[in-house]
């Protein structure tokens, strides 16, 4: 673990050596994968370029790099305009927010529903915001859908294959978690149950894995990024936030992904943390949103990517 590291370097600081560098050289997990290991059917490799996802007329997997920012979860209408409002005029594209929250506890705030949903249709009708959300089961993919331009298949239902099947006969674009324990193979072959109904307007979105660590609520699979852009002609989209557990961290992850290749990033933003339903300790304030945006966009150009309103932000 990271404690166990951090204890095996005190042992030479202790001898008043002060010389010391620490080298992450990656950890042992489950994951085996490789394209000569992998059963990925012809769907996932048929393309020999990228696939581009088309959510009205926002490209995504194109040159600039998407940023999906708001709130974990709906909570109301004035908590939703106010991020709403800050994330369009720092240049995110897409506004997330969860109506439904798959959560840990059944006593925790399982989110707003079909009110939180018609909410996030007035934040888009106010801003032009596209909107992304979550999906929990197939009987409701219809109604979702009818408020979001954005279907998201979250890391607990990776595997639900009836929801799998039933976002992609929506037509609609889909981000697809990964799983919480899920290997690379899985990940990919649950994408390709969406493929299989003719829906090829799917992303996937690398949110952390559980490892052995405890110093961070997963651990962001940064290998994975690039591994499932050459395995398959998907967009990756990276979450800093739900990975890590802590906003401090969603920067330098932000940074670390874009030079890996993701093709957006999944943000947290609440203007006020503290007083969030859900997940406030991961999520940025709208200040600090604008600094993780300043922060990445020199990332981005030495990548030749781009940010919303780069030249701005790239300081000499």
């Amino acid at each position: 673990t990271l404690e166990e590291w951090l204890m095996a370097a005190e042992y030479i600081l202790a001898e008043n050596n002060f010389q010391v560098m620490l080298c992450e050289r990656g950890i042992r997990t489950f994951e085996t994968a490789t394209r000569s290991t992998l059963d990925i059917s012809s769907i996932l490799q048929a393309k020999e370029t990228d696939s581009i996802v088309m959510v009205g007329d926002l490209e995504i997997g194109g040159k600039e790099i998407v940023f999906m920012a708001g709130p974990c979860a709906v909570e109301n209408e004035e908590q939703l305009l106010v991020i709403a409002r800050h994330v369009k005029a720092s240049g995110a594209q897409i506004l997330r927010g969860g109506a439904f929250k798959p959560r840990s506890s059944p006593y925790s705030f399982q989110g707003l529903e079909l009110e939180g949903l018609k909410m996030l249709d007035t934040a888009r009708q106010e801003t032009g915001l596209k909107i992304v959300t979550e999906v929990l089961n197939p009987q409701e993919v219809e109604m979702v859908a009818a408020y979001t331009d954005i279907l998201q298949v979250g890391a607990r239902n990776m595997q639900n294959f009836s929801l799998l099947r039933e976002v992609g006969r929506s037509g609609k674009p889909v981000m697809l978690k990964r799983g919480l324990a899920a290997t690379l193979e899985e990940w990919l072959m649950a994408a390709e149950y969406i493929l299989a109904e003719n829906n090829f307007q799917v992303m996937l979105c690398e949110r952390g894995i559980r490892t052995f660590e405890t110093s961070t609520r997963s651990t962001l699979d940064i290998s994975s990024i690039p591994q499932a852009k050459e395995l398959s002609h998907l967009p990756v989209i990276a979450d800093p936030c739900h990975s890590s557990g802590s906003w401090r961290l969603a920067a330098p992850l932000s940074r670390a992904a874009i030079a890996a290749g993701a093709d957006g990033l999944l943000i947290e933003v609440h203007h006020k943390p503290a007083e969030a339903l859900c997940d406030g300790p991961q999520s940025l304030t709208p200040e600090n949103f604008d600094r993780l945006l300043e922060t990445v966009a020199p990332v981005a150009a030495a990548v030749n990517r781009s940010v919303p309103g780069a030249d701005a932000r790239i300081k000499e």
